[in-house]
């Protein structure tokens, strides 16, 4: 499967996946089923705390978390990782909006996000397409040389959770919803869906999801 074919399998007007994960904050598990009947829910999937794109992404929706809750709409974030290390990362950089831990990317698989063959073709396409998803770097670079650009500008260290976990998902794609109160996807926006891998890291703006 190409990554420019990539579409979620769920899309806009069927029913979400029901899922059951452990909370991040340790208060026991979270699901779908949370929000039905009560909410709209914002719906962000990541993979694990070794993506740099991922961590930057989490930072944006601790941002917009405010407005779209303003706006009757709960935020809920899956990162792939186990618990602890999850707690642990968070302990030291909070965010407002609820997180669940998910590190064998079951719900990624029920909501169809892709994870492309890693082949020398897509390999090679790594090392020559530039990126720069969100401005934060002085010029485009190549896909793998940006994403050690933004982890150096970041300060973070990888630990051994980390580095297991990237072996693992690596090069699975991320995606976002937005599941009505009945449990209906009303949109939703896959990684690398429409622009190929030039869209790696790319992540819906505040406006973006505030206009959802």
């Amino acid at each position: 499967m190409s990554i420019s074919e990539a579409h979620p399998t769920i899309s806009p007007g069927q029913r979400a996946p029901d899922f059951t994960l452990p909370a991040v904050d340790g208060s026991g598990t979270v699901s779908l089923a949370d929000y039905r009947g009560r909410t709209p829910l914002f719906l962000a999937l990541f993979v694990g705390l070794w993506c740099p794109f991922c961590r930057r992404a989490i930072a944006q929706v601790g941002m917009s978390e405010p407005a779209l809750k303003a706006s009757g709409i709960e935020t809920l974030g899956i990162v792939a990782t186990p618990p602890e290390n999850a707690r642990l990362y968070f302990k030291f950089r909070p965010t407002r909006f609820r997180l669940a831990a998910d590190p064998e990317l079951t719900t990624h698989r029920a909501f169809g996000i892709p994870k492309p063959t890693p082949t020398p073709e897509l390999v090679k396409a790594l090392g020559e397409i530039r990126i720069n998803p969100d401005g934060i770097l002085p010029e485009p670079l190549p896909i793998m040389e940006a994403a050690a650009a933004v982890a150096k500008l970041d300060g973070y260290t990888e630990n051994d959770t980390d580095h297991t976990d990237m072996e693992r998902q690596w090069p699975q794609l991320k995606g976002q919803f937005l599941i009505d109160r009945d449990g209906i996807v009303r949109w939703a926006n896959v990684e690398c869906a429409t622009e190929g891998l030039a869209g790696v890291g790319k992540f819906p703006s505040s406006d973006d999801i505030l206009v959802l």
